[in-house]
C-alpha cells in the first residue's frame, strides 16, 4: 500500500448497537474500494474484519479490527468495532485511535441502546459524527422514523442529507437534500439522475430547510442572505457543512442497503468530504524531560511519536502492537523509546492491517494507523517516541470489569499454561483480570459480561489447547466476636528427656476497629510468664487470626489479653507457649460470640429514569439499601446503595435485562458488617463440606 501524507488521511471508527451492520457497511466499503474483489456476509463467516474463529462462529465482532481502503485518492482507516456491550473495552481502544465515528443505525431496529452509547462515546471524545441507516433494501423499514427518533433525541444537530426513493416497495434510488435532485441506482456503484418524485417533495423541502438554517448560522454573511430569501450554492452548502460537521454543531444522516452496494460509495464521498483529516484535531503529550506539554498535532515536521491504542496476539502470527502515529514520520529501521517502560525497542518491521492480514510498509505518517511486530515489552497505552524527546500521550480510559467467576483447571498439570495464556489474552483485552484469592483459595476470571467470560474460555480451548470451567465465587467473609472471654490454655507433654510446657490465661474481647485482625496486650505481672516467651503468645495469635475456629475465615477486631500464666524452667519453650495461645484462641473465641462477617459495596447504578422503580426493587431484594438518587443530567438517574457483595453475583445481566442494556454500574467495597444468621448458618455448613472435600 502507498504512504499517504497527513492531509489525506481519514480515521473512522464505526460505532453502533449489536447487529446493526458495521461489519457489513466496512465488508461493503472495502470490496468497492477494490482492497477485495468478493464481498464477504457475517453469515458465511469470510468477512475482512471478523476473522477470529470465535467471531465466525458466534457471527458478531468481538475485537476491534483494521480495514484501509483507499478512495478517490485518499486513505481512509476504517476501526470496526463491537457492538455488543460486553466488549466495549474494543470500542473504547478504537475511540481513541479515530478522529471521526460513522454510527451505525439497523433500519428496521430503529435507535436502540448501542446508538445511545455510541453517540454519549463520540460526545466523550468531542468526535465529529454521522449516522447511516441500513437495511434500506428490506420492505418495513422506515427511514423517516429513524430520522425522527434522531431528532427527538438529538435536536436540530440532526441533519438528512440523502433519503430513499421506493418503487413497488423496492429500493431503488435517493435524494440528495444538498442537490435537492433524485438518483437512481444502475449497478454496483453507479447512479444517474432521476426526477425526484412527487410524494417526496414535501421531505425534500424540510429537510433542506434544515441544512440551510445550519449554514446560515456559520457566519452573519450567510444569516443576512438567509433571512433575505438568498440561495445557497451546492458549494456554499457543502463548504458549511464540512465546518458544522467537524465542531459536531451538526450530524448528517445518510443511508443504504451495504449487502447490495447501495448508499456505501455516497458514504466514502461523505467521509472524504466532511470528515478531518488527523492533522485538524488536536493531539497533545508531556515531554518527560522538559515537563512541558509536547504539542504533537500530528505535524509530521516533528519529534516522532506514536501511541499503542491496541494489541493484537495471536499464537501463529505473533504479537502486534497498533499505533496511531502522533507525530513525525515513523521508519522501519527507527529505534523508539517506551518512556512508560524505561526501555528502547529497535523496530524490524512495520505494518499495514488488512484485517488479519499484514502489509509490510516502510514508513507510516504523521495521522495514519499502522502496526508494529514482536516488540516484547510494549502494552496497550504506551507511547513510543524518541529518547531525544521523550513523550508520554494520555492513556484511553478503558472500562472496569465488575463481572467475575471462578475458575478451575479441568487438568492440574495445565496450571501454568493457562496462566501464561490469560496473561496473553489480558495484554489484548484490557477488560480481563485474573486474580487470586488467597483467603479463600479460589482463582478468579473477570470481565464485562457472562458472554464474555464465556468467550474467554472458548478462546483457551480452540487457540492454546487448555480447559476452565467457570462456577460461582466464594465471598471473603471474616470472623469477629461480639462479647468478652476469659479463658486459659495449657500445652503439656511428657515424652522421655526435655517435655514441652506452656500455659496462658488470656481475655479476648471485640477490638471496635475491623481493619485490624488484633491487638495483642500483656499485663503479667510477677514474671507468671517470663518477657521472652511473649513473642511467642504473639506468633501463636498470628497464626490463628489466618483461619478461624468458625468457618475458616480471616479473624478481624480481636484484642487478646495476655495476664496470667505459668511456666516450667526446663520444659518450657517458645513452640510450648504458641501452642497453649493456639488452644487458648480456639476456646476464648468460640466463648465470646463469635459472628461471621460479609462484605459490603458501595454501588452506584446508573439507569434511565423509567426503570428507577425496578432496578431499586431488585435492590431491595439483594437485601441492599438504597441511600439516594442523584440526576446525570442526561435523563439518567444515579441510585447509590449498600449491597452485600453476596448477592451481586449476576447483576450485570439481570440489570441489562431489566433495563434492556441501558444500565450500567460500578461498586467498591465499603465494609465488614455482620451477616444475618441464615447467611451465616448457610456458609459455616457449606465451609465445612469444602472441608470435607479437600481432606
Amino acid at each position: 500500500m502507498d504512504v499517504f501524507r497527513t492531509d489525506r488521511i481519514r480515521n473512522v471508527v464505526l460505532l453502533g448497537h449489536g447487529g446493526a451492520g458495521k461489519t457489513t457497511v466496512a465488508e461493503a466499503m472495502a470490496y468497492l474500494s477494490g482492497m477485495t474483489n468478493r464481498l464477504g456476509k457475517v453469515t458465511d463467516g469470510n468477512t475482512v474484519s471478523d476473522y477470529d474463529k470465535e467471531e465466525i462462529k458466534r457471527k458478531f465482532s468481538i475485537s476491534t479490527s483494521v480495514i484501509p481502503v483507499v478512495w478517490d485518492k485518499f486513505k481512509i482507516n476504517i476501526l470496526d468495532t463491537p457492538g455488543y456491550f460486553d466488549f466495549v473495552g474494543e470500542m473504547e481502544e478504537a475511540v481513541s485511535a479515530a478522529d471521526a465515528a460513522v454510527i451505525v443505525v439497523s433500519g428496521k431496529a430503529g435507535v436502540q441502546v448501542g446508538t445511545q452509547k455510541a453517540w454519549d462515546m463520540c460526545e466523550k471524545y468531542k468526535l465529529p459524527r454521522m449516522i447511516f441507516v441500513t437495511g434500506m433494501d428490506q420492505d418495513d423499514v422506515s427511514y423517516r422514523k429513524v430520522v425522527e427518533d434522531l431528532t427527538e433525541l438529538y435536536g436540530k444537530k440532526i441533519a438528512p442529507l440523502h433519503f430513499p426513493i421506493r418503487e413497488d416497495g423496492k429500493f431503488v434510488g435517493y435524494v440528495n437534500v444538498v442537490k435537492k435532485a433524485g438518483r437512481k441506482y444502475i449497478d454496483k456503484a453507479g447512479k444517474q439522475e432521476c426526477p425526484v418524485p412527487d410524494y417526496s417533495q414535501e421531505y425534500l423541502d424540510k429537510y433542506h430547510e434544515i441544512l440551510l438554517e445550519s449554514v446560515a448560522e456559520t457566519s452573519e454573511e450567510f444569516m443576512d442572505r438567509y433571512f433575505e430569501g438568498d440561495e445557497f450554492s451546492v458549494t456554499e452548502i457543502s463548504a458549511a457543512l464540512a465546518t458544522n460537521i467537524q465542531d459536531a454543531s451538526i450530524v448528517p444522516v445518510c443511508m443504504g442497503a451495504p449487502t447490495e452496494l447501495r448508499g456505501v460509495s455516497n458514504l466514502l464521498d461523505d467521509i472524504v468530504g466532511y470528515f478531518p483529516s488527523a492533522d485538524k484535531r488536536p493531539c497533545n503529550g508531556l515531554n518527560q524531560k522538559t515537563n512541558e506539554i509536547f504539542e504533537a498535532n500530528y505535524d509530521f515536521t516533528k519529534a516522532k511519536s506514536a501511541y499503542v491504542f491496541k494489541t493484537i496476539v495471536d499464537p501463529f502470527l505473533g504479537k502486534y502492537s497498533l499505533i496511531k502515529v502522533c507525530s513525525g514520520v515513523i521508519k522501519n529501521t527507527d529505534v523508539l523509546y517506551d518512556a512508560d517502560r524505561d526501555a528502547e525497542e529497535k523496530l524490524s518491521k512495520l505494518y499495514i492491517l488488512q484485517g488479519n492480514k499484514p502489509l509490510e510498509v516502510s514508513e507510516i505518517h504523521a495521522g495514519d494507523i499502522g502496526a508494529i511486530g514482536k516488540l516484547v515489552r510494549v502494552k496497550t497505552g504506551d507511547t513510543l517516541s524518541t529518547k531525544a524527546t521523550p513523550v508520554i500521550y494520555p492513556k484511553a480510559t478503558i472500562s472496569t470489569p465488575y463481572t467475575y467467576k471462578r475458575y478451575k483447571t479441568k487438568n492440574k498439570a495445565d496450571v501454568d499454561k493457562i496462566s501464561q495464556a490469560l496473561a496473553k489474552m489480558m495484554d489484548e483485552d484490557l477488560t480481563i483480570r485474573n486474580v487470586n484469592d488467597a483467603a479463600n483459595r479460589q482463582t478468579l476470571l473477570y470481565g464485562m459480561g457472562d458472554q464474555h467470560l464465556d468467550i474467554i474460555c472458548s478462546k483457551l480451548s480452540e487457540r492454546y489447547k487448555v480447559d476452565i470451567e467457570l462456577d460461582k465465587p466464594r465471598v471473603a467473609f471474616r470472623e469477629t466476636i461480639r462479647k468478652s472471654s476469659d479463658v486459659e490454655g495449657k500445652h503439656k507433654k511428657q515424652s522421655g528427656g526435655h517435655g514441652q510446657y506452656g500455659h496462658v490465661k488470656m481475655k479476648f474481647e471485640p477490638l471496635g476497629d475491623l481493619e485490624t485482625p488484633f491487638e495483642f496486650e500483656q499485663i503479667v505481672v510477677g514474671g507468671a510468664v517470663p518477657k521472652n516467651y511473649f513473642p511467642a503468645v504473639e506468633k501463636g495469635l498470628q497464626e490463628c487470626v489466618l483461619k478461624g475456629p468458625v468457618a475458616g475465615y480471616p479473624v478481624v477486631g480481636v484484642k487478646a489479653t495476655l495476664y496470667d500464666g505459668s511456666y516450667h524452667t526446663v520444659d518450657s519453650s517458645e513452640m510450648a507457649f504458641k501452642m497453649a495461645t493456639v488452644l487458648a484462641f480456639k476456646k476464648g473465641f468460640m466463648e465470646a460470640s463469635p459472628v461471621l462477617l460479609e462484605p459490603i459495596v458501595s454501588m452506584k447504578v446508573t439507569v434511565p429514569d423509567k426503570y428507577t422503580g425496578d432496578v431499586m426493587g431488585d435492590l431491595n431484594k439483594r437485601r441492599g439499601r438504597v441511600l439516594g438518587m442523584n440526576p446525570d443530567h442526561n435523563g439518567n438517574q444515579i441510585i447509590e446503595a449498600d449491597v452485600p457483595q453476596l448477592e451481586i453475583y449476576g447483576y450485570s445481566t439481570d440489570l441489562r435485562s431489566m433495563t434492556g442494556g441501558s444500565g450500567s454500574f460500578e461498586y467498591e467495597f465499603a465494609r465488614y458488617e455482620q451477616a444475618p444468621n441464615d447467611i451465616q448458618d448457610r456458609e459455616i455448613a457449606a465451609r465445612a463440606a469444602m472441608e470435607d472435600g479437600e481432606d
